[in-house]
Order: C-alpha cells, then sequence, then structure tokens
C-alpha cells in the first residue's frame, strides 16, 4: 500500500526495466539510487518552473544513503516520492521513497542532503532564496530549521 503521497513534493513513476535486474535476478541496488537522483532533478525543475538551466549557483549532492527494503524485478512499475524534511541556511535534507505497484508496498527509503554550490568561487554557498521560498510556499515555515 503506498502511504499518502499526494502531500509529496515530487511524485514519479516509473517502470523497471529488464536490464535494471543483475545477475541475482532482482533490481541491482545502483538503480534504487538513479531513480531517486531522478527525482531530485524532478523536484529542481518544479522549483525552476520547468526550467532545469542553473547558472553560478548549482545544487550537489553531498551525502546519501538508502535503506533497501524489498527487492524488486521486472515487470513492475515504481512510484518514487520525494520531501523536504529539513531546511537549513546552505543545506536541505530530502527523503526519498520507492513503492511498487506490483506489490504494493514500501521497497527503499533513501535520505539525501543537498548544498548550493558556487561555481564561480568553487565553494558552497547559501542556500538561493527562490528555492527555500518553492520549498517554504509547498511545505509552509514548518521546514525551516
Amino acid at each position: 500500500m503506498i502511504d499518502n503521497i499526494s502531500n509529496s513534493y515530487v511524485v514519479l513513476e516509473l517502470p523497471v526495466q529488464w536490464g535494471d535486474m543483475d545477475a541475482a535476478q532482482h533490481v541491482n541496488n545502483t538503480v534504487y539510487l538513479r531513480w531517486i537522483e531522478s527525482a531530485r532533478i524532478e523536484m529542481f525543475q518544479k522549483m525552476h518552473k520547468g526550467d532545469f538551466k542553473f547558472k553560478k549557483i548549482v545544487p550537489i549532492l553531498a551525502w546519501q544513503d538508502c535503506k533497501y527494503v524489498f527487492p524488486l524485478t521486472y515487470p513492475d512499475q515504481v512510484v518514487i516520492s520525494l520531501d523536504i524534511i529539513e531546511l537549513l541556511e546552505d543545506r536541505v535534507l530530502c527523503e526519498g521513497k520507492i513503492y511498487s505497484i506490483k506489490h504494493e508496498r514500501i521497497v527503499a527509503i533513501s535520505k539525501s542532503l543537498l548544498m548550493a554550490y558556487d561555481m564561480e568561487k568553487l565553494k558552497k554557498h547559501p542556500f538561493p532564496q527562490p528555492w527555500k521560498k518553492s520549498f517554504t510556499d509547498f511545505y509552509g515555515e514548518s521546514i525551516l530549521k
């Protein structure tokens, strides 16, 4: 059963591909990370209202983990939800959940830390105000830490 994902910042549905499976005949662990990455890209497209062109300040992945809950196989569809857990001055903590349509259950949970990075100065940068506004407009001020 899929949790109430209608309140998630991003919801993305993707097919499990035959080539996603490994020698053990289940979806390879790295595929789950790519699915979460796809949800993060969707998040930044939403933040920029469909424009994914970054200029001086870009988001970078600083840290990520993934708890594998249930093995997936082909054929299946997955639904990925991505939410912001904490919004700090210079970073944002995200939580992604991957659900199997076929098995009607959660199959993985991932947390990731994103930072803003200045491509000219080659160092971290405070999280841009328009990025913050996109999150607080969706979630309210309660995610600010």
